[in-house]
């Protein structure tokens, strides 16, 4: 491809792209293609000569658009917020562009002085705590792909801290033996999993007990640590969340906290579903107890407009994140490494390499999407508020979780077979998109608020989609 065809191209994308945010709404929420049939509409066999671009996009419009889930779709309800925006899309077209490799600062400068920058203006946008800025004694941030690998850097984090960083020479079988870690069964499955890919069993993870709002009972994880330890066990990592992805709920951080300072425990709060509502100062209570903990994580992909992947994840104790991920091997070494002025951050996460993500997070704040997506945030808790109004008006649903935020969980009093059956009639229909979850074992129905064009319309649209399929009468 020429620079000639390539900017004619260019052109034809991004006015093709415009057009598909402008009008996802034209499509079915969700795919009805059923397992095989996008493979099967396309060659088998890859192109034995260059094929025209045009020949490639209405393939897109053919074959990948019918296939997929649209998840910028204003009826989307379904799993969490996955809001992009266009400041977003340029920056991330940016990075491709420049295409540079950024797993230290001397392999570009810039890619780590800008992210730096990002991140500690996020403290500041969030309200975070300073000892999580970059220029503070012992914090700092750092993007990362997910809020999966933010609670697997936590864990190899709180390992070396907790042997005193002999887990590097003598492993998991060695000085981390007897270590236990803690979490709710509402934390997300990355804790298990990444305790996992850290040498941990899960018979090494406690599950806590919560409470009627689904959130970490403190009594009963102080009384689980006292057993551990009574029993010659090694408490040494707990997991607060802060917007649990399948009920919204809140674990109370400062009173973890002194059940993991009291027992030396490494305090991870992750916040990657509703931390970024912080940046609505009304909401800034989602930050309650995150001054005492030693990481937390939030996802700009989430909920403030910009596109995936974009974990953003900081630490108060940066030394002992360097301690479990630094390797240093000589044609990595650098002058400006060695002299301590600059971060190389592939010391900060699991791979070496690392592309460009501060682009779009910087083109996101100085075009206005902090302040947009504070607008966004209210409006999507306004329109769950006003849902819960709806629900409980109609005898044949209940409320089953609070609801602080954008996330609604609801069931039908039927009964169990009665509420997955209605997940699966209103999906099928493609205006709108559900997930289920299961709370104290009984199904429930996710309705998550979280479009960047989600309106009213589309919330009573939804609502009226359930309360017709529902049966029984109203």
């Amino acid at each position: 491809m020429t620079p000639e065809e390539f900017r004619e191209h260019g052109h034809a994308l991004i006015d093709w792209i415009a057009d598909y945010v402008e009008h996802v709404e034209r499509h079915p929420v969700a795919s009805p293609v059923a397992p095989g049939d996008v493979r099967a509409a396309l060659p088998p066999e890859p192109p034995a000569a260059r094929e025209p671009f045009a020949d490639v996009l209405r393939d897109v419009e053919r074959v990948i658009v019918p296939g997929l889930t649209h998840w910028q779709h204003p009826s989307f309800f379904a799993y969490f917020p996955a809001n992009s925006s266009y400041p977003s899309i340029l920056g991330e077209l940016l990075s491709a562009g420049l295409g540079v490799q950024g797993m230290s600062w001397v392999t570009s400068p810039a890619c780590t002085e800008l992210e730096t920058l990002v991140l500690d203006w996020m403290v500041t946008l969030l309200g975070l705590p300073e000892r999580f800025r970059s220029d503070s004694a012992t914090g700092g941030g750092v993007i990362h792909g997910s809020a999966s690998e933010a609670a697997l850097a936590s864990i190899l984090a709180a390992r070396w801290r907790s042997t005193g960083g002999e887990v590097n020479d003598a492993g998991v079988a060695g000085s981390a033996a007897g270590l236990v870690a803690y979490a709710t069964a509402q934390a997300h499955s990355s804790v298990e999993k990444g305790l996992r890919i850290a040498g941990f069993g899960t018979q090494q993870l406690r599950v806590v007990p919560h409470d009627g709002a689904f959130a970490m009972r403190p009594d009963a994880l102080a009384a689980m640590v006292r057993e551990d330890r009574a029993a010659g066990l090694r408490p040494f990592w707990v997991c607060s969340t802060r917007g649990t992805t399948s009920s919204m709920a809140f674990d109370p951080t400062s009173a973890i906290a002194d059940v993991a300072a009291d027992n030396g425990m490494w305090l991870h709060v992750d916040a990657a579903m509703s931390g970024i509502g912080a940046l609505a100062p009304e909401h800034r209570w989602v930050n309650d107890g995150v001054e005492r903990a030693d990481s937390c994580c939030t996802n700009p992909h989430k909920w403030m407009g910009v596109n995936f992947d974009c974990d953003l994840f900081w630490t108060a104790d940066r030394a002992a994140l360097l301690g479990a991920l630094s390797i240093l091997p000589a044609y990595l070494r650098s002058a400006a490494a060695a002299s301590g002025a600059v971060i190389d951050y592939r010391d900060w996460q699991i791979p070496l390499g690392r592309r460009f993500r501060a682009l779009k997070l910087w083109f996101t704040i100085r075009d206005g999407g902090a302040i947009d997506a504070a607008a966004m945030i209210r409006r999507h808790v306004d329109l769950t508020q006003q849902l819960a109004a709806w629900v409980r008006e109609d005898p044949r649903f209940e409320v089953v979780a609070p609801h602080p935020l954008n996330l609604l969980c609801v069931r039908l009093r039927a009964g169990d077979e009665a509420t997955d059956g209605l997940i699966e009639r209103a999906n099928a229909t493609g205006a709108a998109l559900f997930t289920r979850t299961v709370l104290d074992g009984a199904s429930a129905l996710r309705v998550s608020v979280g479009g960047r064009a989600t309106q009213e319309r589309h919330v009573r649209a939804a609502w009226d989609l359930l309360r017709g399929l529902a049966g029984g009468g109203a």
